[in-house]
């Protein structure tokens, strides 16, 4: 069975199915913040979407991460590893992109175990 949760106009933020979280891209509010800032908002907002849904970070399988200027990897980086730690880091591809949206620097999309 697929169960699909917390629709927008233009999707779902989460799909699941067979125990898997499927989260869509999620950027964070505050388009003002720089890069280490988003991706620390975005990350957040993934963990209250797998909280939601009886997961939490630990059990975040793979993320593919776009970000707008690869230049800012490492800042990027740095909140990345802030809220996995060194021991629950999941498989991860960044992706750089031209736009993502007015002031969005970076979008990160998650799979997750139940």
């Amino acid at each position: 069975m697929i169960a699909r949760h917390h629709r927008t106009p233009i999707m779902h933020r989460v799909v699941e199915h067979g125990g898997l979280l499927y989260l869509g891209g999620m950027v964070a509010e505050d388009k003002s913040l720089p890069m280490k800032g988003q991706t620390a908002q975005a990350l957040a907002r993934i963990g209250a979407l797998l909280a939601q849904h009886g997961s939490d970070k630990s059990k975040v399988l793979s993320a593919t991460i776009f970000v707008i200027d690869l230049k800012q990897k490492d800042a990027m980086n740095e909140a990345w590893t802030e809220f996995f730690g060194p021991e629950e880091l999941p498989t991860r591809a960044t992706v750089g992109v031209a736009e993502l949206g007015p002031g969005t620097l970076v979008e990160i999309v998650v799979t997750a175990a139940r």
